[in-house]
């Protein structure tokens, strides 16, 4: 994997952050080593040299590996249906799986990315066809990322939930795209807590 690919999958705008690692400019942080573990795929401790007594005790200090979990890679109007009968929520069906070490709950599953409302420049971005990890049921917190439906349009949307002076907003990433005041006339279904990007 590229220095390129491996700081997309991480999340970070810029590779520099890799290519300091690599050539023992910069010192990783523990979250660091454990975003980049997990973008490779691999526990954090395989990141780690053994022999050297200082990154011993770091590793020591590394949480324990959560083991990961498969969730369905559903649809939209699946997910849109989520919202209006939860009860009757059966993700099970799905022809694909995905893992995460996320815990999204017992009906939690995987949506693909659509349009480009929720690209940026900055970080995060959620492209296009990448694939995102909804928990139904979270709390509400603003700043976070949720799938939402829009009962006025009959639409299922991905949105950052803001609020502000007791006014709630869902507010696209990418600035092309108008923010969206929101007063009841929407049903969370649930948040964002994990992302995977494809194609790279």
């Amino acid at each position: 994997m590229s220095q390129k690919a491996l700081a997309m999958a991480c999340g970070w705008g810029s590779q520099s952050r890799i290519g300091n690692y690599e050539t023992d400019s910069r010192e990783p942080t523990l979250d660091d080593v454990r975003t980049i573990a997990a973008a490779l795929r691999i526990a954090p401790e395989a990141l780690l040299l053994e022999d050297d007594d200082s990154v011993q005790n770091v590793q020591m200090a590394l949480q324990p590996t959560k083991a990961p979990k498969a969730y369905p890679l559903i649809s939209w109007v699946m997910a849109g249906e989520w919202a209006e009968s939860p009860d009757n929520h059966h993700p099970g069906d799905a022809d694909e799986w995905l893992s995460s070490t996320e815990n999204a709950g017992e009906n939690g599953f995987w949506l693909t990315v659509r349009g480009d409302s929720m690209t940026c420049n900055g970080n995060p971005s959620f492209p296009e066809g990448s694939r995102i990890l909804v928990r139904p049921e979270a709390d509400r917190i603003s700043g976070k990322y949720y799938v939402v439906k829009l009962i006025d349009k009959g639409e299922t949307t991905f949105k950052q939930f803001i609020e502000d002076a007791g006014n709630k907003y869902l507010k696209p990433l990418n600035p092309s795209y108008r923010t969206i005041e929101i007063n009841g006339n929407c049903q969370f279904i649930g948040r964002v807590i994990d992302t995977k990007m494809t194609g790279l």
